[in-house]
């Protein structure tokens, strides 16, 4: 039932993604103002997850996803009932808006360390890569919905309505699965222990910078320079979203197989560094068609090293700490990656070459041979 509901959260995002830069451009809004939502809606989910990772042990699991359920609705009705920018960067802050498909919000602390409890140590990768597939396969499925959109002249402020359905979903769906009565965590405070911080500290100061790249390339990003760099329409930048997310996606299958083969850490990187290389190429690429070929090689690998980067998390905390471990280690990369949208914009609208791909896939593939140098001997250490 998790799965399901990440699914549905994933479809209405990868909805959005593609019709929030034309909905705010048809609005008379340029790149750059499309950045600063994209980094607000990011700064505001990312505190949000803190919050409720780090006194987790304190909440009960179903009330915390009933209200983020509830918001979710909010965000809903107030993007299709708002035009005025500073009114939409407002409901961008508070609101669960999610401009790219990747799932940052107060749902995945709860969810996570849900899973993790029901799960065999031995079945984590696999359960969590399944977990990312059908997410990714419904984000898929709603960057294609998109082209649905422009077909029927809908008006693009509609797709917002998805969050009201979605989130109405989630709620039945919590009150149906999550227990009500759950057991107390083993320690009252919250947070990580001193022996169980440092490793943490250190996976998160990585995963920042992969984050901070990554914030450079987000869907709803990578669609806006589709359109000014190739003069796509919506039907071509969601059908090209739509086999993009599709290769994310089964590449998630892949991860638990070469995982048990290579390790957690060897499988993290050496999926995405070539995935980022080829990021960073496709601004370069002499036709339209070499970029497609370099983005669709990217989605499929880029997407390998989501499930053994959680169970990496996991594996290095006890049952107590999963849900703070995950916020901990997912906030602060949400952080990093709000600063990053406002740059892209800017640079977007000043060249469409595309420089904030190179920058994103040039950031990322930094991430990826620190992780290698430091990650290794994480894992060995890890209880």
């Amino acid at each position: 039932m998790l799965t399901l509901a990440r699914a549905l959260r994933a479809f209405a995002d990868g909805l959005v993604s593609v019709l929030l830069p034309l909905y705010l451009l048809r609005l008379g809004y340029d790149a750059f103002d499309v950045g600063m939502i994209a980094t607000a809606t990011m700064l505001g989910s990312a505190l949000l997850t803190l919050a409720v990772g780090l006194w987790s042990a304190r909440l009960p699991r179903h009330a915390v996803l009933l209200a983020g359920s509830g918001l979710m609705v909010a965000t809903g009705l107030a993007f299709f009932s708002l035009e005025a920018f500073w009114a939409l960067l407002l409901a961008a802050v508070i609101g669960t808006l999610n401009p790219s498909v990747g799932d940052v919000s107060l749902f995945l602390p709860a969810e996570q360390a849900r899973m993790a409890d029901l799960a065999a140590p031995e079945r984590r990768t696999t359960v969590f890569a399944r977990y990312s597939l059908f997410a990714s396969l419904a984000g898929a499925a709603g960057t294609g919905a998109a082209e649905l959109f422009d077909r029927l002249a809908w008006p693009p402020a509609t797709a917002f309505l998805s969050y009201v359905v979605a989130g109405l979903a989630l709620a039945l769906i919590y009150a149906v699965s999550m227990p009500r009565a759950e057991p107390m965590a083993e320690a009252p405070r919250a947070g990580l222990s001193p022996q169980t911080r440092r490793p943490i500290l250190v996976l998160t100061a990585l995963f920042c910078i992969d984050a901070f790249g990554g914030g450079f390339v987000l869907q709803s990003l990578i669609a806006l320079w589709l359109y000014d760099r190739f003069g796509f329409s919506v039907t071509d930048a969601s059908r090209t979203l739509f086999v993009m997310s599709m290769l994310g996606a089964f590449s998630h299958l892949a991860a638990p197989w070469v995982a048990r083969r290579i390790g957690l850490v060897n499988t993290m990187v050496f999926t995405h560094l070539p995935a980022n290389l080829f990021l960073l190429l496709a601004p370069f690429a002499p036709s339209l068609e070499v970029a497609l070929v370099l983005l669709f090689l990217r989605s499929a690998l880029s997407s390998m090293d989501v499930a053994p980067r959680t169970a990496l998390i996991l594996s290095l905390v006890p049952p107590a700490e999963r849900a703070a471990a995950t916020s901990v280690t997912a906030v602060p990369r949400a952080l990093a990656a709000a600063g990053a949208p406002i740059i892209a914009g800017w640079l977007l609208a000043s060249s469409p070459f595309g420089w904030a791909v190179v920058v994103g896939g040039a950031l990322k593939a930094s991430y990826d041979i620190l992780l290698l140098l430091v990650g290794r001997r994480l894992a060995r250490e890890r209880p």
